[in-house]
């Protein structure tokens, strides 16, 4: 069997675990790590032995790159691996009209360069979307209420540690009921800032502005990190003309260790796609599993 190989772009937390799930992958071969050239040389103790490299071109042949960058700057990261020809997978967690920008400017460029894309394939948006996507299914009219949390948001805490005078960051999401949700962010700041035009700053942003958000200044980050989250999925409505079909899907977890196993499971996947883009409710999801289609359905089904 040729393995896939795979390329993890940016080396955080998600980074991290994309590295371990893809040691673990039986199918998978990690063709290396690329980071900004500025640490690159800098190699962590659990990537002795591992290629670390700042250009992914250094790496030889890559069947696919797992990008762990931040949000912002997945379209241009993207569009200039897949012109190269090299799958991506990525976890960008924009909805709506951002992230449906996204899809196309990489199915566009999945067709020119013969490459294809899953994109926002994290858990929301991601495999929280197939959920959502099955519950409609079994009951097509209704309501559905997705509550995140409570737990640490990295998107939205790496928004928050990029504003002017912030040394880092923890944004933790508190589920209110109904889908609606308050935003904690505590912040350590640097020398001198401002706390008011920084909270002004993080209130501002699109990450924070559709939601209740409460900036707070705190000694140290480090001593509040906790990674786990949660998340309760709620449908409530009708399959055919029968009422009060009640669906919940509940989850706790470790918050970047499952979005690097969903990207991986995506780069599985993207392999077996024609060129373009697609998020994870477009995949057939036997496409996520190792092993044997058959082998797979016979169990499965």
């Amino acid at each position: 069997m040729n393995k896939i190989r795979v390329a993890v772009v940016s080396y955080g937390n998600i980074g991290k675990f994309s590295v371990e799930a893809i040691q673990a992958a039986p199918d998978m071969e990690l063709a290396g790590v690329v980071r900004r050239a500025s640490s690159a040389g800098e190699i962590p103790t659990e990537l002795i032995g591992v290629k670390v490299v700042s250009d992914i071109s250094e790496l030889g042949k890559v069947d696919v790159a797992v990008l762990c960058s931040p949000t912002r700057s997945i379209p241009e990261v993207a569009k200039a691996i897949m012109e190269k020809g090299i799958c991506t997978v990525d976890s960008f967690d924009i909805h709506g009209e951002e992230m449906w920008k996204l899809r196309t400017l990489l199915g566009e460029t999945g067709k020119k360069h013969n490459s294809a894309a899953i994109i926002s394939a994290g858990w929301d948006p991601g495999s929280d979307s197939v959920i959502r996507t099955l519950m409609l299914a079994m009951a097509p009219k209704g309501l559905t209420y997705t509550n995140f949390g409570p737990g640490m948001s990295m998107g939205h805490s790496v928004v928050a540690k990029g504003k002017p005078g912030v040394k880092d960051a923890l944004s933790m999401t508190i589920p209110t009921g109904t889908g609606i949700h308050r935003r904690m962010v505590y912040v350590e700041l640097e020398n001198g800032a401002d706390a008011s035009k920084v909270t002004a700053e993080i209130k501002a942003d699109s990450y924070f502005c559709n939601d209740e958000t409460h900036v707070i200044p705190v000694p140290s980050i480090d001593v509040l990190k906790d990674m786990g989250h949660g998340v309760l999925i709620e449908h409530k409505g009708v399959s055919g003309k029968s009422q009060n079909q009640l669906f919940e899907f509940r989850m706790k977890i470790n918050n970047p260790a499952l979005t690097a196993q969903i990207l991986i499971s995506c780069a599985r996947a993207v392999v077996k796609q024609l060129p373009g883009a697609y998020t994870m409710p477009e995949i057939a999801p036997i496409d996520y599993l190792a092993g044997d289609k058959e082998a797979l359905l016979r169990k499965l089904v």
